[in-house]
């Protein structure tokens, strides 16, 4: 019995020794999570046994469990590097259609603008809006528009905020003066194919409180513009009751081709001061090509373009296990769902007990290398105690061979 006994703690350090070798060896892999062999005794069952006189049989491994402790971040500076600093798994579907989970963030983009892993699983992420609002829990492959230019959006809104001089000398006459520069600025609007269309605004004081406005599209004289009119009360600010009209925008290639745009200038204020312009602003912008993306904390992604412009691209979706334990490694940094593991919880990141993202941040492996060699000594000493047990044992039975 005592050489079956040895040969179990030798199968059960040999086992252990794997263990802590396949730790050793993904100390550096990206979200590798260490794992622990587990020993349990071995008895033999006997119907009416007495419990105290009972021999073990030796030890079996009894299972090997992950340890699914948070990693150390170690930042990198890729924009699609992201760590999961708290709980949650990302979801991942691999070339073959199944659906897998890993800690690894290290993404990265293929040809068609998908969001894939290194072993090329697309990452799984929800649909936003432009704005970064969520519009479903249905899960589908994050992708970003890298093989065509976002279109050009015309300009429907125009808005300014000015200072105008309320010392400034009131004209002479209601004809616009030439050239109409001294109270003036300009911004630039945009038709439907993304040309630029000059817009002038040019403001001449004709009584206390009172201002012109004429405006110039496409570099016309803005004298030749039919001016309106606006009041200021006491107080300088804009009188409410003052009337903007829409301003007509014509394309550059087909001045024939016009659309309107409102104006607001709710903002313009008069007071003892210098004209000044303090913000010009408006709605429209030209085609424009992907330049970078962000994954913010809650794990929007944000797509900057070459147009200035930015505009979301779907939000990062996280899941979680009410048994991690029981979720099995199937390779590559990939854990599956099993009957142990319980159906995936699906959220976001920082909602509810989910962790937040941390962009341009890997997860390293919390394999602590110390630990794991201090574990390989003393099991390696476990090993050589069994080898010695059956050394012993063998001497035992050869005394007894010997006996004459």
């Amino acid at each position: 019995m005592s050489f079956q006994q040895a040969l179990s703690g030798l199968n059960a350090a040999s086992r252990s020794l794997d263990v802590i070798g396949h730790n050793i060896a993904n100390s550096g892999t990206v979200g590798m999570k260490s794992s622990r062999a587990e020993f349990a005794e071995v008895y033999a069952s006997s119907a009416g046994g007495i419990g105290g006189t009972n021999v073990g049989l030796g030890v079996a491994v009894g299972a090997v469990t992950q340890q699914f402790a948070q990693g150390s971040l170690s930042i990198t500076g890729n924009d699609l590097d992201v760590a999961v600093n708290g709980s949650g798994f990302f979801q991942v579907t691999a070339a073959d259609g199944s659906t897998a989970y890993t800690r690894a963030g290290n993404f990265k983009l293929d040809k068609d603008g998908n969001i894939i892993t290194a072993s090329g699983a697309q990452v799984m992420g929800y649909p936003t809006d432009a704005s970064g609002v969520r519009q479903s829990f249905d899960a589908q492959p994050l992708r970003l528009p890298t093989g065509a230019p976002i279109p050009a959006r015309r300009t429907t809104a125009m808005a300014a905020e000015i200072t105008l001089d309320a010392s400034a000398p009131i004209a002479a006459n209601a004809s616009p003066p030439t050239p109409l520069t001294t109270y003036g600025t300009s911004l630039t609007a945009y038709d439907a194919q993304g040309l630029e269309i000059p817009v002038g605004l040019y403001f001449q004081k004709t009584a206390n409180n009172t201002w012109n406005v004429y405006t110039s599209v496409n570099g016309s004289d803005p004298g030749a513009s039919t001016p309106f009119q606006l009041n200021f009360l006491a107080d300088g600010s804009l009188d409410p009751a003052s009337t903007i009209p829409q301003i007509t925008l014509a394309s550059p290639n087909d001045p024939a081709v016009t659309f309107p745009a409102t104006l607001d200038l709710s903002r313009l204020t008069q007071v003892n001061a210098r004209f000044a312009v303090s913000d010009l602003s408006q709605d429209g912008y030209s085609a424009g090509q992907l330049t970078g993306i962000k994954i913010e904390n809650s794990g929007v992604i944000t797509a900057t373009y070459s147009n200035g412009q930015t505009q979301s691209a779907g939000q990062v979706a996280l899941v979680n296990f009410r048994n991690t334990q029981g979720l099995a490694p199937s390779g590559s940094g990939y854990w599956v769902e099993t009957f142990a593991s319980g159906q995936p919880v699906r959220g976001a990141p920082g909602e509810g007990t989910f962790g937040q993202l941390r962009s341009g941040t890997l997860e390293e492996s919390n394999v602590d290398l110390t630990a794991e060699l201090v574990n390989m000594m003393t099991t390696q000493r476990a090993y050589q105690a069994n080898a010695q047990t059956i050394k012993t044992q063998d001497q035992v039975m050869s005394t007894l061979v010997n006996l004459r």
